[in-house]
């Protein structure tokens, strides 16, 4: 059995359950006994934790990730150490890896991977923000709820993983996701991150990693050196400009990739809101030479035909007679082409006079929308100039069926190469009526709705509701009968249930305590740990409680009890013990303050720092005894002393 089952980490966390395990760490589902609710529970393995420069950096750098809250970020509770055991205690996910996930639904639709890549980048934008670098993204390190939200996890873990690390067979799962910076062992920076973003971003789309090899060494390698295919050349359905983000998220030159999540995310949220957006800039930025030629696009087929070149001289040692016999072939090719182009030559100055009107250097993109692929091709500026390609349909109420609806590139953008405008064009959308699913749970309305094969995108939003209990769905949009077309985004407002209302406490003096915690329960209080003492009660009977009856508190508010021990035989002298302190200046606002004597919580009291820091609390002991008073501010120690009463 687990070491660590059953255990209790600083008389608080209880470990229930192993729920995963890695290179560095297990993770525990654990109950916290303080604040009653489940929590997930990182340790350390043992030979990390013998290091004392490895403990002290996992505190320091932990603490740090405590600072950052953000809905894609999974959150961080707590760091300590307990009896040499280091853990981090963490929010507790329902759901899966982006790895588990990617394995169960193979090659995404490249609108999910879209979906999921944003809140990726928004939460490492976030990060970024506070100074702090993953170092360590990856599928396995990415978590998907239920709702199809994300969470980026492991940034406390991440941020020690280089300090030892090397790039052996152990290595493999990270070395694939790794940027050539971290491969080479020189400095990193959020650039970096976005690297690895890039990557889990072309596994999404193709459902395959760039590179592959038997070593984490030769993986490392192709990052250095290799050009991975086009997400395009793998899948035809994924449009140019999400392919371009992805590449230049890739890019091995740090000056050519994204210099900040949210530059990256300015690109998505562009090509989210418009498919069909040119991403010119892109192609500019990846086609930038080092020597003095003049820049020029490059278009996907120039990318894969990197690809192939940079494969085809891998394997040159081994084909090298092939390849002279080829060039010599090439050239024969070469010098008829050229002879040919050069008579074309001579017979359009022939025909046109010397002195004749010259080919333009460019050629302006006209616009084609609202035409039909026929009328485009029998514009002027597009016969024997430009060739259309329709890749695709689209739904649309402002044109009609068989008109163009978006083009790439957009009208009025110059274009001296790669003359090929892409198309959509308008089809006939088909509709049906939107369900009532008021009342309905949230869960199963979303599996009605995807059904229904219409390729729906789910918005959710929660309100309190008095009618509907929590989780069923109060209303809709569109709203129930109303069109819904394909791929339509529908909007689902989820009760929370009743909204919580002020609670005013009754006196639970003289009750059992059970029947005492039910009730402050029933009301929506949270009970926390009982103290016990000695009293002429009987035992079992509520001597005090922390808030006094007839006060009015929020939903959700702490209360303590006092329970009866009922009387004590020996009956010792007893006698009070008065402490008197301040709340430090680092925390504000209403600050619980926690008392514990010899590891037992003996009573708590809230103080609110906006009125005054200054407090006091009395305590009660065997006369003549001494005991060791530990002060806990918000749950972290911060005093610790030996008293005598």
């Amino acid at each position: 059995m687990d070491q660590y089952i059953g255990k209790m980490l600083d008389n608080r966390y209880e470990i229930l359950e192993l729920i995963g395990s890695g290179g560095m760490a297990n993770v525990y589902k654990a109950k916290c006994h303080r604040l009653n609710r489940l929590v997930a529970v990182k340790i350390l393995k043992s030979d990390l934790a013998d290091s004392p420069d490895f403990r002290r950096r996992f505190r320091d750098e932990s603490k740090a990730v405590a600072q950052l809250s953000h809905a894609n970020v999974v959150s961080v509770y707590d760091v300590s150490r307990s009896n040499d055991v280091e853990y981090i205690v963490m929010e507790l996910i329902d759901g899966i890896t982006l790895k588990q996930y990617m394995e169960r639904r193979g090659r995404m639709d490249w609108r999910e991977a879209l979906h999921f890549i944003i809140q990726i980048m928004r939460g490492l934008s976030h990060a970024h923000s506070r100074g702090i670098i993953h170092r360590d993204i990856k599928p396995q390190n990415i978590m998907v709820l239920r709702d199809g939200s994300v969470k980026v996890a492991d940034f406390g873990i991440a941020c020690l993983a280089d300090a030892g690390q090397t790039l052996t067979q152990e290595a493999l799962g990270s070395v694939h996701y790794i940027s050539p910076e971290q491969a080479r062992g020189d400095r990193m920076d959020a650039r970096s991150d976005i690297y690895s973003a890039g990557v889990v971003l072309y596994e999404m789309l193709t459902g395959r990693l760039p590179f592959e090899g038997d070593s984490a060494v030769s993986v490392a390698i192709q990052h250095l050196s290799a050009v991975p295919v086009p997400p395009c050349e793998i899948n035809p359905d994924i449009p140019v400009s999400l392919e371009l983000i992805c590449m230049k998220a890739m890019s091995p030159d740090l000056e050519k990739r994204y210099d900040s999540a949210d530059a990256m995310l300015e690109d998505l949220e562009r090509f989210r809101k418009d498919p069909a957006v040119d991403m010119e800039h892109i192609r500019v930025s990846l086609a930038q030479r080092v020597d003095e030629e003049p820049t020029q696009p490059i278009a996907t087929a120039a990318v894969s035909e990197a690809a192939r070149a940079v494969r085809h001289q891998q394997h040159q040692s081994q084909r090298a007679e092939e390849d002279r016999r080829r060039k010599k072939m090439i050239g024969i090719i070469g010098g008829a082409a050229l002879a040919v182009l050069l008579l074309i030559v001579v017979i359009i100055k022939v025909v046109s006079g010397f002195g004749g009107s010259k080919t333009p250097d460019s050629y302006v993109v006209p616009n084609l929308l609202g035409k039909t692929v026929e009328e485009a091709q029998q514009m002027p500026e597009i016969k024997d100039i430009f060739q259309i390609e329709v890749v695709g349909s689209k739904e649309s109420d402002e044109y009609e069926p068989g008109q163009i609806i978006q083009q790439t590139p957009a009208a009025g953008t110059s274009r001296k190469t790669n003359l090929v405008i892409t198309v959509y064009i308008c089809a006939q959308g088909e509709t049906v009526a939107m369900p009532t699913l008021m009342g309905t749970d949230y869960q199963i309305a979303k599996v009605q709705l995807t059904n229904m094969g219409m390729d729906l995108v789910f918005e959710k939003s929660e309100e309190y509701s008095d009618e509907y209990p929590e989780g069923q769905v109060i209303s809709t949009t569109p709203a129930a009968g109303e069109e819904l077309k394909k791929g339509n985004t529908v909007l689902l407002v989820v009760s929370k249930g009743p909204e919580p209302k002020p609670v005013t406490l009754p006196s639970f003096l003289s009750m059992n305590i059970e029947d005492a915690a039910l009730r402050a329960e029933g009301l929506g209080l949270k009970v926390e740990p009982h103290r016990y003492e000695y009293s002429d009660k009987p035992a079992g009977t509520v001597i005090g409680q922390s808030i006094a009856p007839s006060t009015t508190v929020e939903h959700g508010t702490s209360i303590t009890f006092t329970v009866s021990k009922g009387k004590d035989s020996s009956q010792p002298e007893m006698t009070e013990y008065r402490y008197q302190s301040t709340v430090p200046d680092k925390y504000s606002g209403v600050v619980q303050v926690e008392f514990r004597v010899n590891n037992t919580i003996v009573g708590s009291i809230s103080v609110d720092t906006s009125k005054d820091r200054s407090f006091s609390y009395t305590l009660t002991g065997e006369k003549g005894t001494t005991a060791v008073l530990v002060v806990y501010f918000n749950g972290k120690q911060e005093a610790s002393q030996v008293i005598t009463f």
